[in-house]
């Protein structure tokens, strides 16, 4: 498929994350852009004050007949998007060009210097430093990243066309589209059972990935994962290594240690160790374009943050308020950690919304284990996602195995009540499902409250 040949691109889930960013490139290189998506959003929103047609009902009189020319039309799906889609179905019984949202980025990709960033953790968080640290040192790059970037304030960059940045996304084996440069695996646990059965296909699918990469190309993973390739980790003696760590105000001074030399007190902002090892595979992926090292870790001290990756909405003497997208046990592990680093003394409030039924019933005992780190926990109901119950598989089940006085199940409606009820200590909401469309609602009325 060549895309210049293309003069129309429909989407089929447009208010996705990675599909939304899809939707902003091929806007910003004049083809017409129009899409479908299940809920209206603030993502939707902006595609359109951009200039983007975004429906709402499956309905193929929606359809322009400008986009229903199958020559130079393109279809983007995204595998959330159920089979029975009535304008699925039309694109793909008529013989349009439809497509995975993966298989268009890896066509866009292809002929750049690409960076690819895997890891069932911390792959959207890195690619968005990445994609910083190199537009800060002067390298031109277009970046498709999986969250919104508050550095950018978008999840779409476009700043040269030579380079790009993408996220290598585990789900559905989409990264197996991908052809980059250099890529990084930052983490491997078991995690979309649902899609590969056990943990060991899941793991054979990233060894996949990495034969994707192009000769020559570099990968790097943290150590101590099955793979071959360069090593970065903390104070563990790896390839790229953090070491000396200490905290002033909230930002972590370290020294990086390369394999060529020793960069000392560098400075990063974002919390939590999971974040540390994010700006280092971040760093380490940015040298071998060839960027000079010490302006890439003072570049590490500039970078704002990513929107729910440990985002403060409130932060004031006694009472500071977290959003994070963690929807895994490790990732709420690791949510907790920075917590306790950075806020050693306060008592911490979870609000938690479990993705997925199948997520929740192959990890259960693990979410709980991880969720009774908190002293009080307020538990939603199970977001479904693209999934329909499972029965037995509750978020009652759930709260039954969670260890400590302290827990109750919620609803959405009761939310603000019950928060008002916690202003003082850390108030951290965790989820990948609706409850970040509940943050903004939440902070209005706890900074009035207070």
């Amino acid at each position: 498929m060549n895309l210049k040949d293309i003069h129309n691109v429909f989407f089929i889930g447009i208010g996705g994350i990675g599909m939304s960013a899809l939707a902003r490139y091929f806007n910003f290189v004049g083809k017409q852009v129009m899409g479908y998506d299940k809920t209206k959003s603030p993502i939707t929103d902006e595609l359109v004050e951009n200039g983007i047609a975004v429906h709402f009902k499956d309905s193929l009189d929606l359809i322009p007949e400008s986009f229903k020319n199958s020559e130079n039309t393109l279809i983007v799906y995204t595998p959330a998007v159920p089979s029975s889609h009535s304008q699925l179905q039309f694109f793909q019984n008529n013989g349009f060009e439809v497509k995975k949202r993966s298989e268009v980025l890896g066509i866009i990709t292809k002929d750049t210097f690409c960076f690819a960033v895997a890891g069932t953790h911390g792959k959207t968080t890195t690619s968005c430093i990445l994609a910083h640290i190199l537009k800060e040192t002067g390298t031109p790059l277009t970046a498709f990243l999986g969250g919104i970037s508050e550095d950018f304030n978008s999840n779409f960059v476009l700043e040269g066309t030579d380079c790009s940045v993408v996220e290598a996304d585990e789900f559905d084996r989409s990264f197996l589209q991908l052809s980059p440069n250099v890529a990084c695996i930052t983490s491997m646990d078991a995690d979309h059972l649902d899609i590969y059965g056990t943990d060991t296909e899941l793991q054979q699918s990233f060894k996949d990935f990495t034969k994707k990469i192009k000769p020559g190309g570099v990968l790097f993973v943290r150590k101590g994962l099955p793979l071959d390739g360069i090593t970065f980790g903390i104070e563990d003696g790896s390839d790229y290594s953090i070491e000396n760590i200490s905290i002033e105000h909230g930002t972590y001074i370290f020294d990086l240690i390369t394999p060529s030399e020793v960069l000392k007190q560098v400075r990063f902002n974002k919390p939590g160790r999971h974040n540390l090892l994010n700006g280092l595979a971040a760093f380490a992926m940015a040298v071998q374009i060839g960027s000079p090292p010490h302006r890439l870790a003072e570049a590490l001290g500039t970078f704002k943050g990513v929107q729910r990756r440990f985002s403060y909405q409130i932060k004031e003497k006694d009472f500071v308020f977290i959003d994070d997208y963690a929807h895994h046990p490790t990732e709420i592990s690791a949510v907790h950690q920075a917590i306790k680093e950075m806020h050693p003394k306060e008592l911490v409030t979870a609000v938690f919304q479990p993705h997925l039924f199948s997520r929740t019933k192959d990890f259960v005992d693990d979410f709980a284990a991880s969720l009774s780190k908190f002293d009080v926990i307020l538990l939603l109901d199970i977001y479904p996602a693209r999934e329909e119950p499972i029965e037995g598989v509750t978020s009652a089940w759930l709260l039954d195995k969670i260890n400590g006085p302290k827990k109750k199940l919620i609803s959405k409606s009761d939310l603000i009540g019950e928060i008002n009820n916690c202003k003082t200590g850390v108030l951290v909401t965790m989820g990948a499902g609706d409850i970040g469309l509940e943050v903004p609602k939440l902070k209005k009325e706890l900074t009035y409250a207070s």
